[in-house]
């Protein structure tokens, strides 16, 4: 007889506590603001390949946080539809991407952004997480 997994309650976490390399983070953020971003239209693909045209990429950037701090989300499509300036939501399953040696925070396919009931909290915006700038070390063994 296959036991059932039990459902494990996700674990809330800071923004301050967010790490270079790190996934699996839920966080419930306010949006400070949201900027699209312009996206590089793909080179056609030969009609044979793609009958229907495909609904082009929207990303944006969003400043989100809580009274820990703040970092730059990227949004995209879906996504940036219920990332309103002002608005509170919830981030499942998010991770940290690098971008030019700073973190960003992501959500992809395996995790959800959804709306949420707004906070009470103000964000730190004087401690942007997306301001500080990490440097790749190998470490020889």
């Amino acid at each position: 007889m296959a036991a059932i997994a039990e459902k494990r309650k996700p674990v809330f976490i800071k923004v301050e506590e967010l790490k270079p390399g790190t996934s699996g983070h839920n966080l419930t953020v306010k949006v400070v603001n949201s900027n699209a971003v312009p996206v590089p239209k793909p080179r056609r693909a030969p009609m044979s390949l793609s009958a229907r045209p495909a609904r082009p990429a929207v990303i944006s950037e969003c400043l989100v946080g809580d009274e820990t701090g703040c970092i730059v989300f990227t949004a995209r499509n879906e996504q940036v539809d219920i990332m309103k300036a002002g608005d509170t939501v919830i981030l499942r399953n998010a991770k940290i991407d690098m971008f030019k040696g700073s973190m960003r925070l992501a959500v992809d396919k395996w995790g959800r952004v959804e709306a949420t009931e707004p906070a009470s909290f103000t964000v730190q915006e004087n401690n942007n997480l997306s301001l500080v700038e990490y440097e790749l070390v190998t470490v020889q063994g």
